[in-house]
């Protein structure tokens, strides 16, 4: 038996007025899923435990069964594994994102935050600016780390767990209320505006009708995480497929494999093609039991807020990785098993997380079922099954 889980990050949502009351989920034309729901279970489950902030590091340490009030030590230390920082016990790690500010002529305090992203900036062009922060700001105590795209990580010696707001949180608002009671954190803050705002390469940017990339966020803080191995406590051997570094880093941590996948980029255009053959291949030929491929692209258009494009991200995953991966997994002939998720909601409506429950949708290739539903929220809920600790699907989708 083969083991997949495919992950389509804060893809469920509200209902959209516009969308005629439904949801991207249930509005999006996803034939493959709708073929699949006839023959498998669905329900819902609850990803974020009481009294957790919703975000993909709590929602994909439950879906890959680690309790996160258990294991959670913090977002950007889980991000720090993925990318190779050295982290020591006594070290804070604290995500680093590149994001747009509005640049008037007022104190920085009273800028806006337009974009969480700078448009999804390339890593490339992301990691020159970094530089340029780093030789400003970088000494003993604070050092950066290039990451992925727009995310990247501080590293503070010494220093201690700090409340950071995240920047898809405050997305329109003005950021005085939002910047870091630490001194020293917004400091550098402040002066890494004053460092990237007229950067070539942000220049280059407006003159494209491209946000610049003009300001250093932090949050996420945490210390070096501990996750149990993922063989040893499931018996499986798995594989991570993903772009981004929190998931990556998950894997680091629990012993996982993580494939690398040329063109795979966080985006609404990653090279879905490449993450349903890296998994296949690791499936098929490469010795491993379970492959879990994260999607990030629908939790991306959910922070724009654009609903056009989060159904695209949706119809994306349905055509481009369950089909090709069904279909190449009967022809196969192997026995399988996928499950299909979210990790939280993202609606466009709020543009951030929520920690309502997710729907699910579980196949068994040898124990199809005969039903008429749909796979998406209303009739996840309809469906009468349950998961209130989401930690434990995963021993559900294990257990045959």
């Amino acid at each position: 038996m083969k083991y997949v889980i495919v992950l389509g990050d804060g893809m469920a949502d509200e209902p959209i007025e516009s969308l005629g009351g439904k949801t991207p989920l249930e509005y999006a034309a996803t034939p493959e899923l709708d073929a699949l729901s006839k023959k498998a279970e669905i329900g819902m489950v609850h990803t974020i435990p009481e009294g957790m902030k919703p975000g993909s590091d709590t929602a994909n340490l439950a879906v890959l069964g680690y309790d996160p009030k258990k294991y959670y030590s913090g977002r950007s230390p889980l991000e720090a594994l993925s990318i190779g920082v050295p982290m020591q016990n006594t070290d804070i790690a604290i995500r680093c994102n590149i994001v747009t500010i509005s640049e008037e002529n007022v104190p920085f305090e009273e800028q806006t935050i337009i974009d969480h992203s700078a448009d999804e900036i390339s890593t490339e062009d992301c990691a020159v600016l970094l530089d340029a922060v780093r030789k400003e700001l970088e000494n003993d105590i604070y050092q950066f780390y290039v990451g992925t795209s727009y995310r990247h990580c501080l590293i503070w010696k010494g220093g201690k767990v700090v409340e950071l707001t995240p920047p898809h949180d405050v997305l329109t608002q003005t950021i005085g209320q939002h910047l870091p009671e630490n001194d020293i954190l917004r400091e550098m803050m402040k002066k890494s505006f004053a460092i990237l705002a007229n950067h070539p390469i942000n220049i280059e940017r407006k003159k494209n009708g491209l946000h610049p990339a003009n300001c250093c966020w932090f949050w996420g803080a945490g210390t070096k995480p501990m996750l149990s191995s993922f063989e040893e406590k499931t018996g499986k051997k798995g594989i991570m497929v993903s772009a981004v570094d929190l998931l990556k880093g998950i894997a680091v941590g629990a012993g996982m494999g993580v494939a690398e996948v040329e063109g795979a980029n966080g985006g609404l255009h990653t090279n879905y093609e490449g993450k349903t053959q890296a998994a296949l291949d690791a499936l098929l030929r490469g010795g491993y039991d379970f492959a879990y491929i994260h999607l990030e692209a629908p939790d991306e258009m959910g922070h724009q807020g654009s609903v056009e494009r989060k159904i695209q991200a949706i119809e994306y995953l349905d055509a481009r990785v369950v089909g090709p991966l069904r279909k190449a997994l009967d022809e196969e002939g192997v026995s399988y098993r996928m499950l299909v998720l979210p990790d939280h909601p993202t609606p466009v409506r709020v543009r951030t997380h929520t920690a309502d429950s997710v729907p699910y949708l579980l196949y068994d290739s040898t124990n199809e079922l005969d039903r008429t539903w749909n796979y998406n929220e209303k009739e996840g809920a309809a469906g009468g099954n349950c998961f209130p600790e989401g930690y434990r699907l995963i021993d559900y989708l294990f257990s045959r």
